[in-house]
């Protein structure tokens, strides 16, 4: 059996962009296929909003292994089974949401890395590995090798924070969620203010001294996405499912209504 691939963590290892695809709506398992031919490197599954539940995302985390498109899920909190449910299911990756601290940074590297970075429990044949049997501790090291581990920063404490919090052994990126952080500012959606460029600005660079990566999060502006990616993030959540499925539709709808009939 192979190593498992993670095309994000490789694209960010060689100083890529890794383009991420939000799945809310979604419930079927084509939705990985549908991205990775559109050019995805990894589905965002979110199960923090919506009613996405953990047996829809194991059989879209299967389907992501399958075809090539790393299947990360960003996690509705901070309770150790929330992130060993999906990785045992098939996950390359989890978003644990609203860190603040480097404590909660390290207690999300505890929960999800094997030993002896953390103490995830070990759960037998893997669907990372296909189910193959081999050495336990063979299998911990090429699944820890392939997980990527990501934690958001969503207020003006957790930007404070962002050295500490990126100097924690075993998390991968810094994602910054802009909505809930501008609100936390004082500045909800204005993702042009300085207060938020300064924002980015700590934690690219915090990320850069620790060797992990930033991540851009809810801006879809495709001029405020460019500003950003060009200071460093490279981690960066393209857009999700009912957005696209809604632009796309809407175009048609607008295209129909203006012939001549």
């Amino acid at each position: 059996m192979p190593d498992p691939i993670n095309p994000a963590k490789q694209r960010l290892a060689a100083n890529q962009a890794a383009i991420g695809f939000s799945i809310r709506q979604s419930r079927t398992v084509d939705v990985a296929q549908i991205a990775k031919t559109c050019g995805y490197d990894w589905l965002f599954i979110d199960m923090e909003h919506g009613a996405l539940d953990l047996e829809t995302a194991a059989q879209i985390s299967l389907a992501a292994l399958a075809v090539g498109i790393a299947p990360i899920v960003r996690v509705p909190g901070h309770e150790h089974h929330h992130a060993t449910r999906v990785l045992d299911a098939g996950a390359l990756g989890i978003v644990v949401p609203h860190v603040d601290t480097a404590e909660q940074a390290r207690r999300v590297a505890d929960q999800c890395r094997f030993p002896p970075t953390g103490h995830r429990s070990i759960p037998g044949a893997l669907p990372q590995l296909g189910f193959e049997a081999m050495p336990v501790a063979q299998a911990m090291a090429k699944v820890d090798a392939a997980t990527l581990l990501v934690v958001m920063l969503e207020t003006e404490q957790a930007i404070a924070n962002a050295d500490a919090i990126a100097a924690v052994d075993g998390i991968d990126v810094l994602l910054i969620g802009s909505n809930d952080l501008t609100a936390d500012m004082g500045i909800p959606g204005q993702f042009g203010d300085a207060k938020l460029d300064r924002a980015y600005d700590v934690v690219v660079n915090a990320a850069r001294r620790h060797g992990k990566h930033a991540g851009l999060g809810g801006i879809y502006e495709e001029k405020m996405m460019a500003h950003f990616i060009r200071k460093g993030v490279h981690f960066v959540l393209g857009g999700a499912d009912l957005a696209f499925m809604m632009a796309g539709a809407r175009s048609r709808a607008s295209f129909l209504r203006s012939l001549p009939l």
